[in-house]
């Protein structure tokens, strides 16, 4: 039986007895958050978000509503989530260029904003201070070291755009109309796509 409980702080949001929530943080109403996590101050989490196991997010990281947060993933200040954000398992988001256990480098942290709808594979590293376009997809293990137009598919290291997908994830083909709903897209030029 998982032993959930709820938070006075926290109305509609369910927290495993095992997981921390700092003074300072807000978490939106039916957020789940499971075994093992660490929420530390200044982190703004929005509405029906689940956050998984082993999962360590803070201080000053904003998630929007609707994101899927997988086991082992850890999002450090500086990282912005848009809505209806999925992160993949032990996916990893860094902080800073050139770290140093020896340096102090608090003050060179770079932002990652990450848009909306957008899909991070399952192991799949993403450099600190470049964004994520809205509803693209970055591929399991890829490594991210440049900025990403919205509805890339992105594979490889360094990670490198394959393709395009629609906002339902599907793979786009030369009509770029999404099988799933439709929807057709054009592209404006080799790094640019759009809805019409």
């Amino acid at each position: 039986m998982t032993e959930m409980k709820h938070d006075p702080r926290f109305p509609d949001v369910l927290i495993h007895q095992s997981s921390f929530v700092d003074d300072g943080a807000v978490v939106g109403r039916g957020t789940k958050i499971w075994h093992f996590c660490h929420v530390l101050s200044g982190t703004v989490i929005g509405d029906n978000c689940s956050i998984g196991q082993n999962a360590m997010i803070g201080p000053r990281v904003s998630i929007g509503n609707g994101c899927k947060i997988q086991n082992n993933v850890s999002l450090y200040e500086g990282v912005q989530l848009g809505d209806d954000v999925f992160c993949g398992p032990s996916c990893v988001f860094t902080n800073v260029i050139n770290p140093r256990a020896n340096v102090n480098r608090k003050a060179e942290f770079r932002a990652t904003p990450v848009g909306r709808g957008v899909t991070i594979g399952a192991n799949a590293t993403i450099l600190c201070g470049h964004s994520l376009g809205e509803f693209c997809m970055i591929g399991a293990g890829a490594v991210v070291t440049k900025d990403v137009p919205a509805y890339a598919l992105m594979v490889g290291n360094p990670a490198r755009r394959m393709g395009w997908v629609s906002r339902a994830g599907e793979r786009l083909g030369a009509d770029l109309i999404c099988p799933l709903t439709g929807e057709r897209y054009t592209e404006i030029s080799a790094n640019e796509l759009v809805l019409q």
